[in-house]
């Protein structure tokens, strides 16, 4: 079984959705266990303060280190030895290389900042990495942690059932996946390829082979030219 912490001034963001579809199902069938915790139970002022200004002047707020670090501190030691990810703009892009990777672990602490930063020594000290889900800026963490946990559980077996309906996901093999289709075989004046209503498996299976390396060659290039296919 999986264990994912997550660190977070807004837990009741994420609660709901751990609940719900494939992390509640994780949840339900004993493959995943979540405990969301408070940032600001580890802050020791009457008003429960966790940032400040940053130094050097500047707009906005910063977190601060110590109810971080009092936060993880305060975690099982396997789970302080397993990834402890900052959620962060400066992060390395999150990839489907990266579910695959912390999957196969059975720890993972989430930190989720907010307002305009987090003091550097939290990535300097305590995450063991930092992850981005892409080229643009979030209000905090917390959606960032969602879509983490969302595509980490989903791989963990035995939650969705079926290892085919992963094996299909685009970025499974570095490729984009092929256009679905399902009932009825025409609408709106499109009709589904007829190589899906064939029967023929193999000739469906080259299909959906070609369409996703086409879909990859013409949307994403950079996966086509880093996977080696030219």
């Amino acid at each position: 079984m999986m264990r994912i912490n997550v660190v977070t001034l807004f837990p009741e963001v994420i609660a709901p959705f751990l609940g719900a579809s494939i992390p509640g199902r994780a949840a339900a069938a004993g493959r995943a266990e979540y405990r969301l915790i408070q940032l600001r139970d580890y802050t020791h002022d009457r008003h429960h303060t966790v940032d400040d200004y940053p130094y050097g002047g500047g707009a906005g707020m910063v977190l601060k280190p110590e109810p971080f670090y009092e936060a993880v501190a305060a975690l099982d030691q396997e789970s302080r030895e397993g990834p402890i990810v900052l959620l962060s703009a400066r992060g390395q892009r999150f990839r489907h290389d990266d579910a695959v990777r912390l999957s196969l672990g059975t720890r993972l602490t989430l930190l989720c900042g907010h307002y305009k930063d987090v003091d550097q020594r939290v990535a300097d000290g305590l995450a063991t990495e930092e992850l981005s889900l892409g080229d643009f800026v979030l209000s905090g963490g917390e959606p960032a942690a969602i879509v983490v946990i969302d595509a980490v559980v989903r791989l963990l077996p035995g939650v969705l059932g079926d290892h085919e309906s992963a094996a299909g996901d685009s970025f499974y093999d570095r490729l984009l996946s092929p256009p679905s289709y399902t009932r009825p075989p025409e609408y709106a004046g499109r009709r589904v390829p007829e190589v899906l209503l064939s029967g023929n498996h193999a000739e469906i299976a080259a299909w959906r082979q070609a369409e996703a390396e086409r879909l990859t060659r013409e949307r994403r290039p950079d996966l086509w030219v880093e996977d080696g296919k030219h």
